[in-house]
C-alpha cells in the first residue's frame, strides 16, 4: 500500500506517482553517487582540521579568538576548494550576504557585468537597476552596471563575453548567478562556470570573476572555487546550513578578496576577527556536515516533482532526465489559479503550519506580488520543502527543498492534488 494513502490521495494521483518513481530510478542512482561523494569530501574536511566537541561551544562579546568560529572557516574553505571563507550568523540572509560581497570588493567608478543576464529580483535594488536608485545601491555610489543575456538557444554568450572583457576598458567584476532565479534559463554547471572564468581571466586576468553559488552547493561533485571562480557566496537556510542553521550566509574565496569582504562585514579595522558566535557555531558546524545528505534528498524531490508534473501534462524545467545544477524545479502551470492551488498544496503537505492558506502578497524586494509556500521549521528555509513564485506570465512556480525525499514526496503529491482537483472542478 502506497502510504501517502494515509493522505487520501486519489488512487489514480498515486498510481502516477507510482510510475514517476519507476521512471526516475537510474536517476536516483546518479543523484546517490554525487551525495556520496560530497559528504565523504566534507567528512574528510571534519577530520583534516581535527574537528573538536569544543569548536561547538560559543563566544559573547568582542568573540576574540573564537576557535569554532575560525574552525568552520577552514573546514569551509577545505570543502569548497577556497583559499579563506566567511560563514557567519551575522548574515541575514542571501541577500545581504551577496551585497556584503559586491560592496566588499567594487569601488566607485568600478563596473560590475552580469554575464548570465538579469540576476534575481532581489538583487536589481542592490545594484540600482531599473531607477531604484536612492537607498544606497551600488549605483549611488558610481559603480556601473552592464550585462550580458543568454543566447535565444539558452546558452551562455561566450563569444559575446570575450569581446566585452576585451574591449580595453577595464571590468572590474564578472558577476554569475548560478541557479535560474524567477526566469526559466538553465542553471549553471560548474563546467560552465569554469569555461566563463577562463574565457574572462583569459582576456582580463584582473577582473574578479563572482558567483552567487545560492541553491547549487553539493549538487554536483565539483563548485565554482574549484574551476576558477575567485569569490562565491550563498545562504545557510538554503543548501549548506543542511536545515540545521538557523540563518546565516558564507562567502568563500582568494584570502585578499574575503578579507575585502570581512572589512565590509564588520570594519576595516576588524574584519573577520570579531564577532561573537553565541551558541552558533554547533548550527553552523553541524549544518555544513549534515548539507550533502539533505541536498540530495531535495534533488530527488525535484526529480520527483519534474516527472510526476510531466505525467500530469505540465511542462516541467529541467526535465527528469537533465543534469542538474541545483536544487530549484520550475513547474509550468498555465494560469494563476493552478499556481495558487499549486502553493497551497504544497503547504498543507508540510510538517509546520499545514493549517495555512498561502495568498499572494507584496513582498520587499520584487516587483510583483508573489505567493509563498513554506511550511518550514526555520522561517523561509528554502532547503527545506518550499515553493514561490511571482504572480505573473508563465505562471511557473519555483519549487526548491526537502530535508527528507518521504516526507517531501507527500507534501509534492498534496500540491498535485490540490492542482488536479481544481482542473476537474
Amino acid at each position: 500500500m502506497d502510504s501517502a494513502k494515509i493522505f487520501g490521495f486519489d488512487e489514480k494521483l498515486l498510481s502516477l506517482a507510482e510510475k514517476a518513481e519507476e521512471n526516475i530510478t537510474g536517476k536516483f542512482k546518479e543523484i546517490e553517487n554525487i551525495t556520496r561523494f560530497n559528504q565523504t569530501k566534507v567528512l574528510k574536511a571534519f577530520t583534516d582540521n581535527k574537528t573538536a566537541e569544543t569548536d561547538l561551544w560559543g563566544t559573547t562579546g568582542y568573540g576574540y579568538s573564537d576557535a569554532g568560529r575560525e574552525k568552520a572557516d577552514k573546514i569551509f574553505a577545505q570543502i569548497f576548494g577556497a583559499e579563506d571563507a566567511l560563514i557567519r550568523y551575522d548574515f541575514a540572509c542571501g541577500t545581504h550576504t551577496l551585497t556584503v560581497a559586491l560592496f566588499g570588493i567594487l569601488r566607485p567608478g568600478d563596473t560590475v557585468i552580469s554575464v548570465a543576464g538579469r540576476p534575481y529580483d532581489t538583487i536589481c535594488p542592490v545594484i540600482g537597476m531599473d531607477g531604484r536608485e536612492g537607498k544606497g545601491s551600488l549605483s549611488d555610489f558610481g559603480v556601473n552596471y552592464g550585462q550580458i543575456d543568454f543566447t535565444p538557444d539558452d546558452e551562455i554568450d561566450f563569444k559575446a563575453i570575450e569581446n566585452r572583457f576585451k574591449n580595453g576598458s577595464f571590468v572590474k567584476m564578472a558577476y554569475i548567478q548560478r541557479s535560474r532565479g524567477y526566469s526559466l534559463r538553465h542553471s549553471l554547471s560548474a563546467a560552465e562556470i569554469g569555461k566563463i572564468c577562463d574565457v574572462v581571466h583569459s582576456v582580463s586576468p584582473d577582473t574578479v570573476v563572482f558567483v552567487d553559488n545560492c541553491y547549487g552547493e553539493f549538487a554536483e561533485k565539483t563548485e565554482p572555487t574549484e574551476v576558477g571562480a575567485d569569490l562565491i557566496a550563498g545562504s545557510l537556510i538554503k543548501n549548506p546550513g543542511g536545515a540545521i542553521a538557523k540563518k546565516g550566509g558564507y562567502i568563500a574565496g582568494r584570502k585578499d578578496l574575503v578579507k575585502l569582504c570581512s572589512y565590509r562585514m564588520t570594519a576595516p579595522s576588524l574584519g573577520s576577527e570579531v564577532g561573537a558566535s553565541v551558541g552558533a557555531n554547533r548550527d553552523i558546524i553541524m549544518g555544513l556536515f549534515n548539507s550533502p545528505h539533505v541536498v540530495g534528498e531535495a534533488l530527488k524531490t525535484a526529480v520527483f516533482t519534474s516527472e510526476l508534473f510531466r505525467l500530469l501534462g505540465y511542462k516541467t524545467l529541467p526535465m527528469p532526465d537533465d543534469e542538474r545544477h541545483d536544487i530549484v524545479q520550475a513547474v509550468l502551470l498555465e494560469n494563476r489559479e493552478n499556481l495558487i492551488s499549486f502553493c497551497r498544496g504544497l503547504q498543507a503537505g508540510s510538517p509546520v503550519d499545514s493549517y495555512l492558506t498561502p495568498e499572494p502578497w507584496d513582498m520587499p524586494g520584487y516587483d510583483s506580488q508573489v505567493i509563498m509556500a513554506a511550511g518550514t521549521f526555520t522561517s523561509g528555509s528554502s532547503i527545506e520543502i518550499s515553493g514561490d513564485a511571482p504572480l505573473r506570465e508563465p505562471f511557473a512556480v519555483w519549487m526548491q527543498g526537502g530535508i527528507n525525499f518521504d516526507s517531501a514526496r507527500v507534501a509534492v503529491l498534496s500540491a498535485a492534488n490540490e492542482v488536479v482537483k481544481r482542473k476537474i472542478n
